[in-house]
C-alpha cells in the first residue's frame, strides 16, 4: 500500500524548503517529488525530533509509556542512557528497558551504562563490569557507551573505566560525556580518552571551550537542570557540534512538551530555523547513527507534520510510516509491563533521623533551582542540647539518606532552599544508587514520608500536618506500571500539595530532590554512607 504526502518539504542537507509530494511504501520513503515553491498556508514536513540524551526512568515511566506521551511532541526518537534502573537492577535492568522497548514502535537508542555504580562512596543495587559492559555493545539495541560520570577515573587512567572506554572504540561506537565545570588541561585528557559528547555545561565559556577542542554539546533543558539560556547564544556559530536535550523530565512537564518546546525558543531569539532544526533532527541521528529516517529516498518514513515553522504544533507524527500521533493524541496501544525490583528496607522511626554531634558548625547543601550543581554552605548549628535541631527561620531543613537494599544507619545532614513549612517529602528516585532521599523539617513527618515509600516498596511521597500521600512506583522501585497521562495527573497532584500545602518554593521539588544525592555534580551532596564533597570528591 502506498501512501502519499503533500506540503512544504523541509531538507535539512541542503536548507531549503520546496512544496511536493512524499511517497511511503512498506514503510519507507520511496520518492520525494518537488512540485514548486514554498506555498503559505500549506503544512510543513520535516524529520522528527530526537532527545540526544535522557533517562526514560526520570520521566516516572516504562519506554513504551514514555513513547506514546513523545510522539505526541513529534518526538521520533530518544538516545537513552538507563543508567537509573542498572543501578537498581544491573544487567536486568538494562533487559527490561531493551524488551519493553520492542513493544512499540519508536526509535530508542540505549546506551550501555559505564558507572554502575556511579561511584565507591554509596550503596547501589548492582554493579556492571567491563566483562558485562562487552556484552551489552555486543547488542544491536546498544548503540554507544553511555555517559562516562567517573571523569576522575578517567583522569586518573582506572585500569576498569578504562577497560570499558576501551571496548566501546574497539567497535567504533560512541562515548558520551558527564563533565561539569571540567576545564584546562584536565579537560583535554577526558577528551583525548576518545569522550565526544558533553551535556553538563553551566556556562557559556565552559561550552565553548569544549566545542573548541572537539566536542559536541548537547543544551539541555530539564525538569531540574535548565542550561538553555546559557548556552542558546552558541548556536549561530556552532550548530554542526551541537544538539538538544532534556536529560531527566518528569511526566508532568513531558505532557506539555519535549523537543519541540527547545526548537521553538531557540527560534524566538532568533536562531535560523535550519540550524536550530539541524540540531533536533539530524545532529543525534547521524552521531549515533540511529536506524531513524531523515527524510530522503530510501530512509524509514519518520518524520512529522507541523502547522508552521514558529510555533511548531505538531499536526501528526510518523514512524515507519505508520501515523503513531495526530492533534496532540498518542496513537500507540499502551502495553503492560512486568513487575521488577529490589528492595529491602525496614521501616523507621523519628528516633532514625534524629542529629546528635558535638560541632558548634554545619556544612549544609545549598540547593540552587533549576541547576544540579549545589553549594557548600557553614553555619552555627541550631543546637537544643547535644542534638543539631532544624532552624525554619533560616530555612536549614534535614535531609536524610537511607540505604534500600539493606539494614544500614540513616545518613542525616542539613539543606537550605527548599523552603518547607511543615511536613516531609521523599522519594526512591534518588539518583544515582536509588536509595530513599528525604528532606523534612521534623523527625516524625521525616519517618512518615519514609515509611510511605517502604511499605509501597518504591514512591514518591509527601505528609503535612494532617495529610500524606503517595506515588507507588513498583518496578525497580523508580518507575510506574501505569499510563503516562495518569502518572502525570498523578505527580501534579502530589508536586501541587508539596508547593501549596508545605511551601515549598523549588519548581521542581521531586526532582531536585532527586540530586542531592547525586555525588558526581558539585559541590556538596548526600550518600547513604555520609556528606560528600563534589570537589574533592571524598566524604566531608
Amino acid at each position: 500500500m502506498k501512501n502519499v504526502f503533500t506540503g512544504n518539504i523541509v531538507n535539512l542537507f541542503d536548507f531549503t524548503i520546496n512544496y511536493g509530494t512524499i511517497l511511503v511504501q512498506n514503510e519507507r520513503i520511496i520518492e520525494i517529488e518537488y512540485l514548486g515553491n514554498e506555498q503559505v498556508g500549506e503544512s510543513y514536513f520535516l524529520p522528527g525530533f530526537v532527545d540526544a540524551h535522557v533517562h526514560i526512568e526520570s520521566s516516572m515511566l516504562t519506554p513504551s509509556n514514555f513513547a506514546r506521551m513523545a510522539v505526541v511532541h513529534g518526538t521520533v526518537g530518544t538516545v537513552s542512557d538507563p543508567h537509573e534502573i542498572a543501578n537498581v537492577l544491573g544487567m536486568a535492568g538494562v533487559d527490561f528497558m531493551l524488551n519493553d522497548a520492542e513493544k512499540v514502535p519508536f526509535k530508542f537508542c540505549f546506551g550501555a551504562p559505564s558507572c554502575v555504580p556511579a561511584t565507591v562512596f554509596e550503596t547501589a543495587g548492582a554493579a556492571i563490569n567491563s566483562e558485562e559492559i562487552f556484552k551489552l555493545m555486543a547488542k544491536k539495541e546498544i548503540g554507544y557507551l553511555a555517559e562516562m560520570m567517573n571523569y576522575p577515573g578517567v583522569l586518573f587512567d582506572d585500569e576498569e573505566v578504562m577497560a570499558k572506554i576501551k571496548i566501546a572504540k574497539a567497535i567504533n561506537k560512541p562515548i558520551d560525556g558527564h563533565a561539569p565545570g571540567l576545564r584546562g588541561a584536565s579537560l583535554i585528557k577526558y577528551i583525548n580518552a576518545g569522550i565526544s559528547t558533553d551535556h553538563e555545561c553551566f556556562t557559556e565559556e565552559e561550552a565553548a571551550e569544549k566545542l573548541k577542542l572537539g566536542m559536541k554539546i548537547l543544551i539541555r533543558e530539564g525538569s531540574a537542570a535548565k542550561n538553555f539560556d546559557a548556552l542558546e547564544p552558541l548556536i549561530n556559530d556552532n550548530y554542526e557540534n551541537m544538539m538538544f536535550c532534556s536529560d531527566d523530565k518528569h511526566p508532568d512537564s513531558l505532557v506539555i512538551s519535549h523537543i519541540d518546546e527547545l526548537v521553538k525558543r531557540a527560534i524566538l531569539k532568533g536562531n535560523d530555523v535550519f540550524k536550530v532544526l539541524s540540531m533536533a533532527c539530524i545532529n543525534p541521528v547521524l552521531h549515533y547513527r540511529m536506524n531513524v529516517g531523515l527524510l530522503r529516498e530510501g530512509d524509514y518514513a519518520d518524520f512529522i507534520e507541523v502547522e508552521d515553522l514558529t510555533n511548531f504544533k505538531v499536526k501528526a507524527t510518523f514512524l515507519n510510516g505508520q501515523k503513531v500521533a495526530e492533534e496532540g493524541k498518542t496513537l500507540i496501544n499502551e502495553v503492560q509491563s512486568e513487575i521488577i525490583n529490589h528492595f529491602d528496607c525496614e521501616l523507621k522511626n523519628a528516633d532514625d533521623f534524629k542529629i546528635f554531634s558535638d560541632k558548634k558548625n554545619i556544612n549544609i547543601i545549598e540547593v540552587i533551582d533549576g541547576q544540579l550543581i549545589t553549594n557548600n554552605l557553614e553555619a552555627i548549628a541550631n543546637q537544643s542540647g547535644s542534638e543539631h535541631v532544624v532552624n525554619l527561620e533560616k530555612d536549614y531543613l534535614k535531609i536524610a539518606v537511607i540505604n534500600r537494599y539493606h539494614a544500614a544507619p540513616v545518613a542525616k545532614a542539613f539543606v537550605k532552599n527548599f523552603g518547607l513549612k511543615q511536613g516531609a517529602i521523599a522519594s526512591s528516585v534518588a539518583h544515582d544508587s536509588h536509595n530513599i532521599i528525604v528532606v523534612g523539617v521534623d523527625d516524625v513527618s521525616m519517618a512518615e514520608a519514609v515509611n510511605l515509600i517502604v511499605n509501597e516498596k518504591g514512591g514518591i511521597s509527601a505528609v503535612s500536618n494532617t495529610l500524606k500521600g503517595i506515588l507507588p512506583l513498583p518496578i525497580a522501585g523508580i518507575i510506574s506500571d501505569k499510563d503516562g497521562y495518569v502518572v502525570a495527573e498523578d505527580y501534579s497532584q502530589i508536586d501541587a500539595f508539596v508547593k501549596d500545602k508545605l511551601g515549598c518554593v523549588l519548581k521542581s521539588p521531586f526532582m531536585s530532590l532527586s540530586f542531592m544525592a547525586l555525588l558526581v555534580i558539585p559541590s556538596l551532596k548526600l550518600s547513604d554512607k555520609g556528606l560528600f564533597d563534589g570537589d574533592k570528591f571524598e566524604f566531608v
